[in-house]
């Protein structure tokens, strides 16, 4: 066999154009490609480049971003002459099994690689990425190597597919690439374009923050703080919209609700007087006083219903999924206010 002579005759139009290019060895021997002529084609002034360990570049040249991308997810599969494992349906979500007769197995792109192709402007471009992360689970027995650097899970989150690739979602890909990150103002950008352009919610990013036990870094506590700030604008800009898209009757926004002449009794983020109605976001995120803050918003809910305000909560994530459902919990409760007895006396003091 020469440099001229064809890979195999068993056919390759089965394969993407990325998967012509980048081929592990196990697929070189299974094309007919000899390992002793792998070897040789991959010699310095060759045609072929060894981009990772049992995984080749059959060109010269840098490789692309997407062939970086395939070629990462690639190392991971088993090299052995054996089939390739693949979940069952008794095993693996629908997800995993896909990106496994992908060709993948079960992993997937996570970390700054995955922000990328989540297309968050906050990270650098693929191309200027030095490592690649690849969500592996923790029973692999693998190295990081090359622009491969393993990220190792118990549990791995169901990917999404993007350009045919299994990515994990854009939560787990932050606090992957928040590990990473030293700089306090690059951890507040990531934070922030996640929530402010509605890749995923506050409360989820600070949930993979708090199981990857980043919450002890200073720097990723500020930005947190940061984040929840922004979540709470977002949120309240859906509220906004909300009431004006579905019709609802103008409320008092951000008000402090006091018994004459007694203390405070907590602030609501709207309040219908007319129809003792209030409204409150749960924007309560998994952080070690969350327990404390649970106990004190159930007894403030408590309090006002003892003194007939019905006491209405919507999450950030459904004011933006369903927000039409969310309208109608509202407006059900504003017409039920006919058919209860009236309400305590209450001071609006606004905030």
């Amino acid at each position: 066999m020469n440099r001229e002579t064809p890979l195999s005759p068993r056919p390759l139009h089965h394969l993407s154009d990325v998967r012509h290019r980048v081929m592990t060895s196990r697929q070189l021997r299974e094309h007919g490609v000899p390992g002793a002529v792998m070897t040789e084609r991959c010699r310095p002034g060759g045609p072929w480049q060894q981009l990772l360990p049992g995984v080749v570049l059959l060109r010269t040249g840098p490789a692309t971003s997407e062939e970086r991308l395939h070629a990462a997810l690639m190392y991971t599969v088993p090299r052995t002459s054996g089939p390739v494992s693949r979940p069952g349906p008794a095993t693996a979500t629908a997800a995993a099994r896909e990106a496994a007769a992908a060709g993948y197995g079960d992993a997937m792109i996570t970390g700054a690689a995955a922000l990328a192709l989540h297309r968050f402007t906050s990270v650098p471009p693929l191309l200027s990425l030095d490592r690649i992360d690849v969500l592996v689970p923790r029973t692999r027995r693998l190295r990081t190597t090359g622009f491969v650097r393993l990220v190792r899970a118990h549990a791995l989150p169901r990917p999404r597919t993007l350009t045919g690739l299994p990515v994990a979602p854009a939560a787990r890909a932050v606090a992957d690439a928040v590990a990473q990150l030293t700089d306090a103002s690059a951890v507040r950008r990531v934070l922030t374009e996640a929530v402010r352009d509605g890749h995923c919610e506050a409360q989820a990013v600070v949930r993979e923050l708090t199981q990857a036990r980043l919450l002890g870094r200073a720097h990723v506590v500020d930005a947190v703080d940061t984040l929840l700030a922004e979540s709470r604008a977002v949120a309240e800009g859906r509220l906004y919209e909300l009431v004006s898209d579905q019709g609802l009757p103008e409320p008092l926004w951000n008000v402090d609700l006091r018994l004459p002449g007694g203390p405070c009794l907590g602030r609501v983020d709207a309040f219908w007087p007319e129809h003792s109605v209030a409204l409150e976001i749960d924007s309560r995120t998994p952080r070690q006083d969350d327990e404390a803050l649970w106990t004190e918003q159930y007894r403030k809910r408590e309090h006002l219903e003892r003194l007939g305000i019905t006491v209405v909560h919507v999450t950030p994530k459904k004011l933006r999924d369903t927000p039409e459902q969310q309208a109608a919990v509202v407006r059900t409760a504003l017409m039920a206010s006919a058919d209860r007895d009236p309400a305590a006396y209450l001071v609006v003091v606004p905030h």
